[in-house]
């Protein structure tokens, strides 16, 4: 995964924390489109940087439950992943609309040129 996938994952989990701290590792991991596996990878990488912090409590069923949040740290760094994939989205997004114009201009330019064939013929 490129720092680049690794960041995103992060800040889609720190996004999700941050709305439902009580999360489980499979909501987590239904929500992002990934393993379990992967989940619990991505919260130990978290945990280990200082982003989230963990709390047991008790839920409903008697069993022994998490809910992570988020630390000072971890609301500063989502920021910061925030503006940079906001940054990356737009660079995309400026790429894409001089892509689709370029093809709307081929586009056209064939059209045009098909249809004088046609009158030529």
């Amino acid at each position: 995964m490129s720092p680049t996938q690794s960041e995103e994952t992060h800040l889609r989990v720190l996004r999700l924390l941050e709305a439902n701290p009580q999360s489980s590792q499979r909501e987590l991991a239904e929500a992002l489109g990934v393993s379990l596996g992967k989940t619990n990878y991505c919260l130990k990488a978290l945990l280990e940087k200082g982003l989230i912090k963990v709390r047991n409590f008790r839920n409903s069923q008697n069993k022994a439950a998490y809910a992570y949040y988020l630390t000072p740290e971890g609301i500063s760094r989502k920021t910061i992943l925030t503006a940079g994939f906001l940054k990356r989205k737009l660079a995309e997004y400026e790429s894409l609309k001089r892509e689709i114009e370029l093809l709307k201009t081929e586009v056209g330019g064939s059209k045009r040129q098909h249809e004088h064939a046609s009158i030529n013929t």
